[in-house]
């Protein structure tokens, strides 16, 4: 008999009753960059990223309620320190700018699930994630404190969930011992775990002001040729304690994000990285593609392969426009 798959097809009605894979508000987290510095601008526009901004901590909690308002659950933080130095101070100083968005969000926008990036490279004059030395290497050990101490001071100031970026060895372990030890038990670490040294980092460089002074990250990211050792990377970090590991970008990555699903019975996260989303803004705002319907089209490709959540700047924009 002759298979007719169309008779499935033939209304939207249809299409949407058979539909395999599903994308909801609660799995998408919207990103915020928040800038330390009283004469800061409640909003700067990022060139690099069309739509997204720098926010003073007032236009982030503006922002933030706004989004709030549209259905966005969670958010990811990334800080801009004022100054910055060889040992990343700002990432675990007590009034850094992520402690205080973390404080302010949680008392001005009850109820947003507020996750925080933990990592230097935004808070160090080098520009890398780790400590490094008098030969420009970055070391790995030495970093394991400051980046506990980094976890231990945005759960201090109330995050929800703490996830380390850094790709250090052996950091979850040394976070989640701290977190452990100071009370935080059931705080969850989200882990970048499978993170690649990936050229889809470009916009987000920009406008975090975290690009290295020198060398590149390619002795701690991952090498975007490698498979094998994405799997052994996230078994490692849910041997550490990590609560949801994460793929690094998201798009060229479809199949380490498959792959993970299929070997680990754990939440799985996937992060739309900025370049995955300028490509997709940019072609848009030239009329080169449907905008929309490639944004939506991308993040049910991440879902169908496999990732719980997705780390996306179009988490806005689709919720504004009613598409989710």
């Amino acid at each position: 008999m002759l298979h007719r798959g169309r008779r499935l097809r033939s209304t939207r009605a249809l299409r949407e009753m058979i539909r395999e894979t599903r994308l909801h508000p609660s799995q998408l987290i919207m990103p915020y960059f928040v800038q330390e510095g009283a004469d800061v601008p409640e909003k700067t526009p990022i060139a690099a990223m069309p739509g997204q901004f720098r926010y003073a901590l007032g236009g982030l909690v503006a922002a933030a309620a706004a989004d709030a308002a549209l259905g966005v659950a969670s958010c990811l933080i990334f800080g801009i320190p004022e100054k910055k130095d060889a040992v990343g101070s700002g990432a675990y100083a007590g009034n850094g700018i992520v402690q205080k968005a973390v404080k302010t969000l949680k008392n001005k926008v009850p109820g947003l699930f507020v996750i925080t990036d933990v990592c230097l490279c935004e808070y160090t004059d080098h520009g890398h994630c780790g400590l490094v030395d008098e030969n420009g290497s970055v070391l790995n050990d030495p970093s394991l404190e400051l980046l506990a101490r980094a976890a231990l001071s945005h759960a201090e100031a109330g995050a929800d969930m703490v996830a380390p970026s850094d790709m250090m060895d052996g950091r979850i372990g040394v976070i989640r011992n701290a977190l452990d030890e100071n009370g935080f038990t059931s705080l969850p670490v989200m882990s970048y775990a499978a993170k690649y040294a990936s050229a889809y980092y470009g916009p987000f460089r920009e406008a975090a002001g975290s690009a290295p002074r020198f060398g590149d990250r390619k002795s701690y990211q991952m090498d975007p040729a490698n498979r094998r050792e994405a799997l052994r990377e996230i078994a490692a970090d849910l041997e550490e304690g990590a609560d949801i590991v994460m793929v690094k970008p998201a798009g060229p990555f479809l199949d380490i994000i498959r792959e993970a699903r299929d070997t680990f019975d754990a939440s799985l996260a996937a992060y739309q990285v900025s370049g995955e989303y300028t490509l997709i803004k940019s072609a848009g705002e030239l009329g080169r593609i449907d905008e929309d319907a490639a944004a939506l089209e991308s993040l049910i490709g991440i879902r169908r392969a496999g990732a719980d959540l997705i780390v996306s700047y179009f988490t806005r924009d689709l919720l504004q426009k009613g598409l989710l």
